[in-house]
């Protein structure tokens, strides 16, 4: 036994709800465990430790936070659990309260999770005191993060929290106010990545085009800086919101060594009004614009959108507004999320609230939208061949990857994880996931 190792032997679980951002804080967790000799929890052990990583974004979320938690609990009797990630931020106190839960850890403690748990094993007194002020948030430190988990894309974290205040949105309240890391720090980390033999890089963060408001840098000088960096063959851009998606960033990814024709940009609504209660930074012209400048500039380009239905203020016909203009927009993909109520947040002040039935007709609708512009867009690249990073899956022989611009492809042949191969599309497979590839 390495007696260097302070936690030697000693096994962990994660477990991490929520978005992309927190799958990559988690690993990042897990890595600095591993440090001290913290090990992952085989699937029939009994772990010493449990992490749960949270979010907050829905009433829905929070419900299968806590029954992440008591799920654990009960598999772990003794464990140390330790929750963060925003339900822990939002409500520290209905979290401390749930049985079993030891340590309950603010966002900007996010990152002394391996400090805590050192000192619990070491007998140290560990409080939830520790929980800290829930009112105004004042700008905490970032706290960096890259990792790859078990997947072969790497998530890079350059950005944490917002400035926006959404009347729907509780991030400002859980993630705190906009913050970066530097372009320095960030390139060295993507140096790192392809030491590790890392390919793709997926930028990762709340609000990502708010890049340097923290470091007087921009987010344009970060891409030109990855871009740059050799080693890495690709980067995606996780979400970035459609007013900071400048024409100068639009015209180098178009141009860029290593950034794929992939974005991911919230809409939200189609609704001029319900844009406006929600406080959005555009009106549905603008993003239509946008919309149309990348397809221009980069026509292969998948552009995923998200889209919120049922929120306060939305009418009948204003939801029948917004799905007329969703259906013009030449997009990939919807995200399509049903609106919770959220305490605090200022749209509880707008009036007329959505039926929770119409809430689901309407998001049926747009999936509905959702499926026929996604199989439009992968029928469109049938024969053509593209290159692809190549994925291990769980059946033998069987390799998952994604295009350059995002399409989901299903490969049986020679090759192994981490590697790019040119590959000729074919039609969908038998379960209408991905498309098969030879």
């Amino acid at each position: 036994m390495n007696t260097d190792l302070p936690l030697q032997g000693k096994s962990a679980v994660y477990f991490t709800l929520g978005c992309k951002l927190n799958f990559s804080e988690t690993a990042s967790i897990a890595k600095q465990l591993a440090e001290v000799g913290v090990r992952e929890a085989l699937d029939d052990e009994k772990a010493d430790i449990c992490v749960v990583n949270t979010c907050s974004v829905t009433e829905v979320a929070d419900h299968k936070c806590r029954q992440a938690i008591h799920k654990l609990v009960r598999r772990n009797p003794g464990a140390f659990v330790v929750v963060t990630g925003c339900y822990a931020q939002l409500k520290p106190v209905e979290v401390a309260s749930i049985e079993g839960v030891d340590l309950v850890l603010n966002q900007s403690l996010k990152g002394d999770v391996r400090r805590v748990v050192l000192e619990h094993f070491a007998a140290t007194a560990v409080s939830a005191a520790e929980v800290g002020d829930q009112g105004e948030r004042k700008t905490e430190p970032f706290v960096p993060s890259c990792s790859c988990g078990d997947r072969t894309r790497y998530f890079l974290k350059v950005q944490d929290g917002c400035n926006y205040f959404c009347t729907y949105c509780t991030i400002p309240f859980a993630r705190g106010r906009s913050r970066n890391a530097t372009i320095a720090s960030l390139v060295e980390q993507a140096r790192q990545v392809a030491r590790e033999g890392g390919k793709e890089i997926v930028l990762t963060g709340v609000n990502i085009g708010d890049f340097g408001r923290t470091t007087g840098e921009t987010f344009l000088d970060l891409i030109r800086a990855l871009d740059e960096v050799e080693g890495i063959e690709r980067y995606r851009i996780s979400s970035i919101e459609p007013n900071l998606l400048t024409d100068e960033v639009v015209k180098f990814c178009a141009r860029s060594r290593a950034f794929m024709p992939h974005y991911h940009i919230p809409l939200q609504s189609g609704s001029d009004e319900v844009l406006r209660l929600m406080h959005r930074r555009y009106d549905s012209p603008f993003f239509y614009n946008k919309v149309s400048r990348v397809r221009e500039l980069m026509p292969d380009a998948f552009i995923g959108v998200d889209v919120i239905v049922g929120t306060r203020g939305e009418t009948a016909e204003l939801f029948d507004e917004a799905e007329r203009f969703i259906e013009s927009l030449p997009v990939a993909q919807l995200h399509v999320f049903s609106y919770s109520e959220r305490p605090g947040t200022a749209a509880l002040r707008i009036p007329h609230a959505v039926k929770p039935e119409e809430k689901h007709e309407r998001s049926q609708r747009l999936l509905a939208i959702s499926r026929r512009k996604l199989d439009d867009f992968y029928r469109s690249f049938a024969g053509q061949t593209r290159p692809v990073l190549l994925e291990h899956s769980r059946t033998k022989g069987l390799y998952n990857g994604f295009t350059d611009n995002y399409i989901k492809v299903e490969y049986r042949g020679g090759g192994s994880d981490n590697v790019i191969l040119p590959l000729t599309l074919k039609t969908w497979n038998s379960d209408h996931t991905a498309l098969i590839a030879e």
